[in-house]
């Protein structure tokens, strides 16, 4: 039987098994641009070409400073940013944008901030939206709200060190900063349901790990964080919306909280961070769906056994009763050829299929 996309990744999420693995990934736009050298038609979209099943919309969640151009060259711009702060942005978006100053340096930064954290209608560009997820629907692909409120988003108002910091030493005012962002995501996708716009799940952006471990332990993610997830999450399941959570880097250690706090799908299982997709699977496999986990690295490889091994033995394990969506483990660098690509995408629908 032939799905929808929205049919076959509800079914995956349901713990039930589609006709075939969902299909979504993000390439970066450096990649992009290569593999337009390389065969992809110009005006074509990897998403077109590839038949990616997701789309994502969203709203202004930020307290809206006016955005200015500091300096511009040929390889970056520096900007003030919406969240107040500055930020250098490279061009070929190949890395993640560099802060340059960050506009909450002490307690007393908060509350300027925190006053312009309101929910209201111009944050949304309504016929936009509308337009966009009804395009979405007619086609049958699957749409995400998408929203961000924590540790990740903080480090926009925050030094990196220094959030982490309060996270250990002020746990309560962190806590009260990601709730009232986290009471704006709410407010806003309430509005937007209120209007009869209809998207089909919440994605929250918030990454909590590195390389080899979390950025911070469990209980500070209980102390900070975990109340404010159970209320989002909880908003979303009472409008039957399923919650991804995209997280980079080992996450390992909290997906129990995470469980708890009643998430439905984690994305991207970042394998060089030491995420498992099989072991993955059979750990939290009845609690949990999984979203990407196939290693860029084989990708790129010389060897193409290595990434027909990986699709082949990760695929074996996570499609079994539903709950795996393909994706990459992050985003597909531009060390990636079109060609392998292409090869990836037919190892991808060869391998899922029921």
């Amino acid at each position: 039987m032939h799905m929808t996309s929205r049919e076959r990744i509800l079914t995956a999420l349901n713990h039930q098994e589609p006709d075939r693995v969902p299909i979504h990934d993000g390439p970066w736009r450096a990649t992009i641009a290569r593999w337009h050298k390389e065969g992809l038609p110009e005006s074509v979209t990897p998403a077109e070409y590839f038949g990616y099943e997701m789309v994502f919309t969203g709203c202004d969640l930020s307290p809206r400073f006016p955005i200015e151009t500091l300096e511009e060259t040929e390889d970056y711009i520096v900007q003030k940013t919406a969240k107040g702060g500055v930020i250098r942005n490279f061009h070929d978006l190949a890395s993640t944008p560099e802060q340059i100053d960050h506009p909450i340096k002490s307690k007393k930064d908060w509350p300027p901030i925190e006053d312009r954290l309101h929910a209201d209608r111009a944050r949304v560009e309504w016929d936009s939206m509308r337009a966009q997820l009804e395009e979405v629907r007619s086609q049958g692909k699957f749409s995400l709200f998408v929203g961000a409120y924590g540790y990740d988003t903080l480090q926009g108002y925050m030094r990196s060190e220094q959030l982490l910091m309060a996270m250990a030493t002020e746990p309560d005012w962190v806590r009260e900063m990601i709730i009232k962002l986290a009471t704006l995501t709410v407010d806003m996708a309430r509005m937007i349901i209120a209007e009869g716009i209809e998207f089909d799940s919440f994605w929250c952006g918030n990454d909590m790990g590195y390389r080899n471990a979390l950025l911070f332990s469990p209980e500070t993610y209980r102390r900070t964080h975990k109340e404010a997830d159970q209320m989002v999450v909880s908003f979303f399941h009472e409008h039957g919306k399923p919650v991804f959570l995209h997280s980079d880097g080992n996450i390992n250690e909290l997906l129990p909280d995470l469980i708890d706090a009643g998430f439905d799908c984690i994305h991207p299982l970042e394998v060089k961070a030491g995420m498992d997709l099989r072991k993955l699977k059979e750990t939290y496999g009845d609690r949990l769906a999984f979203w990407g986990g196939i290693d860029t690295r084989a990708m790129a490889a010389e060897d193409p056994a290595l990434i027909e091994r990986e699709i082949a033995a990760k695929f074996e394990a996570a499609k079994v009763g539903g709950g795996y969506i393909y994706h990459s483990d992050h985003s597909v660098p531009p060390n990636v050829s079109f060609q392998q690509y292409r090869r990836v995408m037919d190892l991808v629908r060869t391998y899922g299929q029921y």
